[in-house]
């Protein structure tokens, strides 16, 4: 292969942005060339060349009324971006994420033109719901990047397209490196120190609303059984006066941090934590932090709640491969119940070290000898040889 390196790229939120340009990056140290970009992508994309067809922004929507109500103008932007890229016929076309829209592009572009190769980056979770999407893809994708290491043989297993296990950032995160480095560092607990407890009851409006009473519930419930206890609560910006006016009436008053460096420095300080079921699961798991998982979904949720096949709703569960940490949903999310759990990974406990060993496999289990966006940029040229 020799002068430029045409690529198309179609990602939309700001973490598919910033894989994006992990990939663009890589692969300009591998061959030595320039690359040429096409597509839609953010600011960091934008920095490597990428002129974008239209602004990122209009297919980052979050939720089932904001895709309705953009319904029509998403249809003509995924007739535009395929019509674009396939007209432009790239040496590989790469989408990420938001798999709603960047799925249907691919789609299109394989049925304009067939010779571009197409590699879909991050797995859409066939293994927990909709499995019948995993060999929907083959006949467009050739191949997928994973950032979990169990989605590769779940996605043969369901007859979809072969995948790469690429690594996940968090991995390599250096706040949370830094978190996890003093959870090893620090002393089992005892019976004089005071513990401190991470209390997490998520990032969306809708799961603080769900979560924020059983959790005060779960705090009063272990002062009163004589635990003092030292809370911190990590939240975000745009929910964080929603947190403060529902920990108001707490009997203990956690303190309350929003900054990244903040929340890192609180991951390596805990104990424990009681969480909201998501990507935090993970954070504290590769940190080292017991923890006690929860979900309560809403009305429309629940409803679809019966179209999940995964055996369990926690990431270091799944990656494991065992029961590592407990998981409560909906009307088991139970303050007393809670209570207890905490008080048995608060101590040196059996449970505690189960949580503890489990959670090391996960980390050996994630680990990768080189960067995501080496694995994921060979990959991509692996799919350019194979077409040429």
């Amino acid at each position: 292969m020799s002068g430029a390196l045409k690529i198309a790229i179609v990602a939309g939120e700001e973490s598919g942005d910033l894989l994006g340009a992990d990939i663009v990056t890589a692969l300009r140290v591998a061959t030595g060339r320039e690359i040429k970009l096409v597509g839609v992508g953010g600011r960091h994309l934008q920095e490597l060349g990428l002129k974008p067809l239209f602004d990122a922004g209009d297919i980052a929507l979050m939720g089932v009324s904001a895709v309705l109500r953009d319904l029509p103008r998403l249809i003509r932007r995924i007739g535009q971006t395929a019509s674009s890229i396939a007209s432009e016929a790239p040496d590989c076309l790469i989408t990420i994420d938001s798999p709603d829209f960047t799925l249907r592009v691919a789609r299109k572009v394989r049925a304009a033109n067939p010779y571009i190769p197409i590699v879909h980056y991050i797995c859409p979770s066939v293994w927990a719901w909709r499995p019948g999407r995993a060999p929907a893809m083959k006949p467009y994708i050739d191949r997928i990047l994973c950032i979990l290491p169990f989605e590769v043989a779940e996605l043969e297993r369901l007859g979809g397209p072969p995948g790469t296990y690429v690594g996940h950032r968090l991995t390599s995160d250096p706040g949370l490196r830094g978190a996890a480095a003093a959870q090893a560092a620090s002393r089992e607990p005892s019976e004089t120190r005071q513990k401190t407890l991470l209390v997490l009851p998520g990032s969306r409006r809708g799961e603080v609303k769900r979560l924020i009473e059983p959790f005060g519930e779960t705090v009063s419930i272990l002062r009163q059984r004589g635990r003092d206890l030292r809370l911190v609560l990590p939240t975000v910006p745009h929910v964080v006066d929603m947190v403060e006016s529902a920990v108001a009436g707490w009997e203990q008053k956690p303190t309350l941090v929003t900054g990244t460096e903040e929340k890192w420095r609180a991951f390596g300080e805990a104990d424990a934590a009681l969480i909201a079921s998501g990507t935090v699961s993970l954070e504290l798991a590769l940190a080292g932090v017991p923890l006690v998982s929860c979900y309560k979904l809403d009305r429309i949720a629940r409803l679809a709640s019966g179209l999940i096949t995964t055996w369990s709703a926690l990431l270091p569960n799944l990656i494991a491969d065992r029961p590592v940490a407990p998981e409560f949903f909906n009307g088991y999310v139970r303050p007393r119940m809670l209570a207890r759990w905490l008080e048995a990974l608060l101590d040196d406990t059996p449970a505690r070290a189960w949580q503890k060993q489990g959670f090391a496999e996960v980390v050996r289990r994630m680990a990768t000898e080189r960067p995501a966006g080496e694995i994921a940029a060979e990959a991509v040229l692996g799919q350019i040889r194979r077409k040429l």
